[in-house]
């Protein structure tokens, strides 16, 4: 999720979190990061999101940010354990930054400088360290702009999309960045706004009684999170970025 103001994700996460292990088969373990500030609110668990006290937690606990990232997972490469549990996170330039991925990457073993290294053992925490080495190397001892990390990011998301599947989500706090390879969708929900129905529950909530005319919504998802609303897909290497809830760099991979 990237918004205009801080919001909390209680709707979005019921649906989601039902995802891991009851209406889908994604059972092993979850997370979720808010950004708050400087700050990074992170929770993972191992355990499937449909039996985690955890996840009860957040459903419930209306924590809010302007970007969060969740994932559930389905273990492709890794065991089930804590350590391989996304979003993951790590600091560059005094600021923290969340990645999550959905997919699976075959043969991918960058050479890796030892200045950000994989604690588990996913090709997707790999593929995090590498981006954000590459990143440190490119632009050495000064952050870029938003627009420049957009040109470095679709550049090695199509790198690294060459050994496999890449559905990416990665956050500065800032900023949003999206990258497709076979099916992730999107909404922006803004005025006016209406009542959304969870697809995965009997569960609805009218927007009109909990935003302002201002607020500005984005939410991206492997699968459509509610059947009332209008969703769109984005294209196989289809590169976007979100802020303050508004897509600025639809340009493709």
């Amino acid at each position: 999720m990237n918004c205009n103001t801080p919001t909390d994700i209680m709707f979005s996460f019921t649906g989601f979190a039902l995802r891991g292990g009851n209406t889908d088969e994604h059972r092993d373990g979850w997370g979720i990061a808010f950004f708050e500030g400087n700050g990074v609110r992170h929770f993972v668990d191992h355990h499937a999101a449909v039996d985690s006290p955890l996840a009860e937690l957040i459903k419930r606990y209306p924590i809010k940010s302007k970007n969060v990232i969740a994932h559930i997972r389905k273990a492709t490469q890794g065991v089930v354990s804590l350590e391989n549990c996304h979003p993951f996170v790590r600091e560059c330039w005094g600021r923290y930054w969340v990645f999550a991925h959905n997919g699976d990457l075959k043969n991918f073993a960058p050479a890796l400088d030892g200045v950000f290294l994989p604690v588990g053992s996913t090709d997707s925490e790999t593929a995090f360290c590498y981006v954000m080495q590459e990143m440190r190397r490119r632009f050495v001892d000064q952050a870029p702009s938003t627009a420049d990390l957009t040109v470095f990011l679709r550049e090695i998301c199509r790198e690294i999309a060459s050994y496999g599947t890449f559905n990416m989500t990665l956050s500065n706090g800032a900023a949003l960045f999206v990258h497709c390879s076979t099916n992730l969708h999107y909404l922006v929900r803004q005025f006016p706004f209406t009542a959304a129905s969870l697809a995965d529950e009997e569960y609805e909530i009218d927007f009109t009684e909990v935003t302002t005319p201002d607020d500005r919504v984005a939410v991206i998802v492997t699968e459509p999170l509610t059947n009332n609303e209008n969703w769109r897909q984005f294209l196989p290497g289809e590169f976007k970025v979100f802020v303050d809830g508004a897509i600025v760099e639809p340009l493709m991979a």
